[in-house]
């Protein structure tokens, strides 16, 4: 099989269902459940304006999703037909990109078209795709930069490993909590065999994966500076303490999610808050974003340190809900008691729970170097999920490292049959 016809069926396989999806859910890809990156790009295009209120700039996201929503919607005007088609295409990148890392740990084509399959048909996916998501964007990134990490180390090429702390960047500008991914692949390529005699530098390749993540995080976090007040990658230290505060695990254990964790009464309008005075009210209000992070921030600090044992607990919690099979169910989730309520509680757990079973049987069936990183990923992400809060969206962009891993396994199982 040539690769232009492998890419081609990849494509395929992870457009065709995304696409019937689209057409059935159209009247509600921009009407239900949008998020706020939605609104820095509609503001944007409008006015220029990288904010969620007309000239008021603000640092309250993770910007990658806007950055992306924004070419769409000042194209093509913000639609479900292009926002859904512009998506779709970024899952067919997606399916391409696992296909390659497959092949990369010595797969056939066929079982890395299996991997790539298995990554894309995951029916949360599907319907995650084609609405506003911002992990989307973090799906293809994460492909990158284990394909990009793989390909430095196999052809010691230093620029190779640049590409990979690039797309890292652009990695932590989609998702905060990747902020120390970087560290992550300097570290695995660092110790790869084949490193020591790569140039006679041994922490080139590690170097230049570092470095290159922070040139290209820098120009968010400078502009943060200028137009908002301080350096961040974000903002919303809200968000943190959402994740660390006492009303965290009653609320995550009786169904609700952390937006539901009450306001400080009396506290300062948050940006999202001043959309919606400015929206009711036509009142522009610019709120002291910088204040309001460092006292957030400050605020789940002081709880963790004086509530060790209830932080201990909430992580614990965080990291089942991480890793359940069956997808995290609040009670605003979108489409409950429908039919994709209905599949989200019997054939995604059923499709995750086989696609587990085979990527740990692939521990043992996969090459070793693959496995390291694959695990080092894996368990990063449970730790910020202990830090933070976990759900199926924030594990899912990473459920290709198990897909390929268990593609290993069936592949190795057919070998030894076959002999």
């Amino acid at each position: 099989m040539t690769r232009r016809r492998a890419w081609a069926l990849a494509a395929a396989v992870a457009a065709t269902p995304r696409l019937i999806a689209l057409a059935v859910e159209r009247g509600d890809v921009l009407e239900a459940f949008t998020e706020k990156s939605d609104d820095f790009a509609r503001a944007f295009a409008a006015t220029g304006t990288f904010g969620m209120v007309p000239g008021v700039p603000s640092g309250y996201t993770q910007p990658l999703y806007g950055f992306f929503l924004v070419p769409v919607y000042w194209i093509f005007g913000r639609n479900w037909l292009a926002l859904g088609l512009t998506q779709i295409a970024l899952a067919c990148v997606t399916a391409v990109l696992v296909y390659e890392v497959a092949r990369r740990v010595r797969l056939t084509p066929v079982f890395a078209l299996l991997a790539a399959a298995a990554t894309t048909l995951a029916p949360y996916l599907v319907w995650h795709d084609i609405h506003v998501n911002r992990e989307i964007v973090d799906q293809p990134l994460a492909a990158g930069v284990v394909l990009a990490t793989l390909v430095a180390a196999e052809r010691r090429s230093w620029r190779i490993a640049a590409l990979a702390g690039a797309l890292c960047g652009l990695a932590i500008l989609g998702n905060t909590r990747l902020l120390l991914l970087p560290l992550i692949l300097g570290a695995w390529v660092l110790f790869q065999p084949g490193n020591r005699p790569f140039l006679g530098r041994t922490w080139l390749a590690p170097a230049a994966v570092l470095v290159a993540s922070a040139v290209v995080v820098a120009p968010w976090v400078a502009r943060n500076k200028a137009e908002v007040g301080c350096f961040a990658l974000t903002t919303d230290g809200r968000a943190l303490w959402k994740a660390n505060n006492p009303q965290t695990y009653e609320l995550l254990t009786s169904g609700k999610w952390i937006d539901d964790v009450r306001r400080i009464p009396h506290s300062e309008y948050n940006p999202e808050e001043a959309l919606a005075l400015y929206r009711q009210r036509g009142v522009v209000y610019r709120p002291h974003e910088c204040d309001q992070m460092r006292f957030y921030t400050r605020l789940a600090r002081t709880w963790v340190k004086d509530h060790p044992g209830e932080k201990a607990k909430l992580a614990q919690l965080a990291v089942r809900m991480e890793w359940d099979p069956r997808p995290t169910k609040t009670e605003g989730r979108p489409s409950r008691g429908g039919a994709v309520d209905a599949a989200r509680g019997f054939v995604q757990p059923l499709y995750t729970g086989v696609l587990f079973a085979l990527g740990i049987a692939g521990l043992w069936l996969a090459p070793r170097p693959f496995v390291v990183l694959a695990l080092a990923l894996l368990a990063y992400n449970t730790i910020t999920a202990m830090a933070f809060v976990g759900a199926t969206r924030y594990r899912v962009s990473w459920d290709f490292l198990v897909a390929v891993l268990g593609a290993c396994a069936v592949q190795a199982l057919w070998e030894r049959r076959r002999a």
